[in-house]
């Protein structure tokens, strides 16, 4: 595969280069490279920022407020968000709900949520998993129940990122419960001030509370906020979790990360040689380089395949296996890098301008809550295990 580019896509990608470079504010850059905790009013500055320049949603069609670009703009614009530590956006409107709401969508639908997607004015988070239904999730219990113009919503979501920040989440839920468990699933839009909904944060290992479970007690629902039509919800539900999958491999953050690893192996700890002396460490990340090489290799096939129409079909799941695996791979030759370092963990240090003297090396204070949080990444979006057993039955055939 030749991975160099064309004159006119090294211009693009300098206009980008420039582009953060004038615009991405430094506390934000600071943050994101250091491995602080963000809050929601970072994530919304640097997305008004991309959203005036018109870069707000590179996969999106043109009709819908996207970019029209080919897939080696989308690279080059991933790669330079990472690379520049810029801040993520948040995935649940641009990358999940929002393309479900542009393709199977009613006119109202997409004339009501898309450009409040793009603007960054509302903010979506996901009701898929339930305690008893997580990679089994065609087996979910919440129920909704139509009552003339309403669906009357029941039931309880579980791993809900970031449902302190959100005001709309999208919801699988049961509407039938003849035939087969997935064709009686619908796909529900429900405005999280809606009476009768509350969150409660779960507070996870490395101290954090992003995801939160979610109640839903007798909520009323407009049946107009039913996207496509009723018991069709699982197919739009797999058309979204191709998207996310895809997204979670997160190439160019792991190469970023990548390099943050190599520099804090060769930092000197208390005098004596750096980590990256030993060869045995050094072969660590020269076999961890070569897998991510792979799979930025195989994550632009997609893109180039995408370009004929075809969307993302269940190959994608390899991204989402070794995407995570390799993230995991990352943050536990990190924490082999510095050692004793990394073991205590100091919640203060997660916050911006804490100004205390670091302990051991640079970093070495955010590693803890970086390892324990990326041991997820290989559960959510559908378990590496759920992952394999589609890849074995769609793709080769078994």
């Amino acid at each position: 595969m030749d991975l160099q580019f064309s004159n006119e896509h090294t211009v693009f990608q300098d206009e980008v280069r420039t582009f953060i470079k004038d615009n991405l504010p430094r506390d934000l850059q600071d943050k994101r490279q250091r491995g602080l905790r963000l809050e929601k009013e970072d994530v919304f500055r640097w997305h008004v920022i991309l959203h005036e320049k018109g870069w707000i949603a590179p996969n999106w069609p043109v009709e819908h407020g996207g970019c029209a670009w080919d897939p080696v703009r989308r690279y080059i614009f991933g790669e330079e968000l990472a690379r520049a530590h810029c801040p993520p956006l948040s995935p649940f409107g641009l990358t999940m709900v929002g393309p479900v709401i542009y393709s199977f969508g009613n006119q109202e639908q997409k004339s009501r949520f898309l450009p409040k997607i793009l603007s960054g004015e509302e903010f979506w988070c996901q009701g898929y998993s339930e305690p008893s239904a997580g990679s089994d999730l065609a087996s979910l219990q919440t129920r909704a129940v139509r009552d003339g113009d309403h669906f009357i919503v029941n039931g309880q979501k579980t791993w809900t990122s970031y449902a302190q920040w959100a005001d709309w989440i999208f919801c699988l839920v049961r509407t039938s419960s003849e035939g087969k468990q997935q064709e009686g699933i619908s796909f529900l839009l429900i405005d999280m001030n809606s009476p009768g909904v509350e969150f409660r944060p779960i507070v996870t290992m490395d101290g954090d509370a992003e995801i939160n479970d979610t109640f839903f007690d007798n909520v009323r629902v407009p049946a107009e906020n039913l996207v496509g039509a009723e018991n069709k919800g699982w197919t739009y539900a797999k058309f979204l979790l191709g998207n996310e999958r895809s997204s979670i491999a997160e190439v160019g953050h792991s190469k970023a990360r990548l390099r943050r690893l190599k520099d804090i192996a060769q930092e000197e700890k208390g005098g004596g040689q750096p980590v990256y002396a030993d060869p045995d460490f050094r072969k660590s990340i020269a076999e961890l380089e070569i897998k991510l090489k792979a799979l930025e290799y195989t994550e632009l096939r997609f893109l180039m395949a995408d370009t004929k129409g075809e969307g993302p079909g269940a190959e994608v799941s390899m991204l989402k296996i070794r995407g995570t695996e390799i993230q995991q791979e990352l943050t536990e030759l990190s924490m082999k890098a510095v050692g004793m370092y990394a073991h205590p963990y100091m919640p203060e240090s997660m916050e911006y301008g804490w100004n205390e003297d670091p302990v051991g090396p640079d970093l070495a204070a955010v590693l803890s809550p970086a390892y324990f949080n990326v041991r997820k990444t290989s559960i959510y979006g559908g378990s590496n295990e759920i992952q394999k057993n589609i890849m074995a039955k769609m793709v080769l055939g078994l």
